[in-house]
């Protein structure tokens, strides 16, 4: 029988280190890169991508993602306001980062997350929750939960608290002698964000998420190679991820060229000045793949 540290081994690819087992419902285990993008909703365009080790969470990529472009966005003059996203992205630490960045989030939070248990009330100001019966449970402390390592705090009522309560055994079980339960340290982090998404706006921009990024995908992995790479190394996997995105922000530029001109005379003229501009973006671009501080740490 072999051990799980054994099994484990088996599961790497001895000739590309760097990837790693993809589980996703409803497909096949493989060895996987994870590719994390972001795209401008108005004019679709991809404004990053990065290759990431595929046996970890979107969650976890999220700071790293907004960091960089949030720095790349105001070198170029542009203001970022709001960060749309699915439920892969949602946490706690993920809300407080982007308020305390002061982007407005609209990513649905997961089925996991509950305000507190059911039928208790929580008092915001004073910060402890009323059960259905009227009494008080006070709050307790912080702590990190090892399992998933988040940031919790803990709600706990006294013995004495539950002793002549007519619904002790339902609330308590067979077991307990008192009431305690944790919840989320961010939950008014989750409670404005869950506000935000059910809002009008929040139900305008689910749809545009589902218009603008989610074709992005099948446009990148159906036409522009990014459903297989033939590269070893993250890399390596990268660079093929930033050729991909370069050359479909091209085809959307150049689309955008025709539709605002016109006459023919004017495209002619346009024609060579954005075939010279063009090369001259690309050519750039690659000396900056190669030299910038950012790209050599992707």
């Amino acid at each position: 029988m072999l051990s799980r540290k054994h099994t484990r081994r088996r599961q790497d690819s001895p000739t590309d280190p760097d990837a790693r087992i993809s589980v996703k419902p409803g497909k096949a285990r493989k060895l996987n890169y994870c590719s994390q993008l972001s795209v401008d909703t108005a004019h679709h365009v991809i404004t990053d991508i990065q290759a990431y080790h595929a046996d970890g969470k979107d969650s976890q990529q999220l700071e790293d993602i907004t960091k960089r472009l949030q720095r790349r966005l105001w070198k170029e003059g542009f203001v970022w306001q709001n960060c749309v996203a699915d439920t892969g992205y949602s946490s706690g630490e993920n809300y407080a980062f982007l308020e305390a960045m002061g982007l407005k989030s609209f990513i649905p939070a997961h089925g996991t997350y509950k305000g507190g248990p059911d039928g208790f009330e929580y008092d915001e100001q004073k910060d402890h929750y009323v059960c259905p019966q009227g009494k008080i449970i006070p709050f307790k402390k912080v702590f990190i939960e090892k399992k998933n390592h988040t940031k919790k705090k803990e709600y706990r009522g006294s013995k004495g608290l539950c002793i002549d309560c007519p619904i002790r055994s339902a609330c308590l079980g067979k077991s307990a002698q008192e009431k305690k339960f944790t919840v989320t340290y961010y939950r008014e982090e989750y409670e404005r964000n869950i506000g935000r998404v059910n809002s009008r706006q929040g139900r305008y921009m689910k749809a545009k998420r589902q218009s603008t990024v989610e074709p992005v995908f099948g446009t990148l992995t159906q036409f522009m190679g990014l459903r297989k790479i033939n590269t070893i190394g993250i890399h390596q996997a990268n660079k093929v991820m930033h050729l991909s995105a370069m050359a479909y922000n091209l085809k959307k530029y150049l689309k955008f060229t025709h539709k605002k001109v016109k006459s023919g005379v004017g495209k002619r003229l346009l024609s060579g000045f954005y075939k010279i501009t063009l090369y001259k973006r690309f050519c750039f671009d690659m000396r900056a793949f190669k030299i910038r501080p950012e790209y050599q740490m992707i």
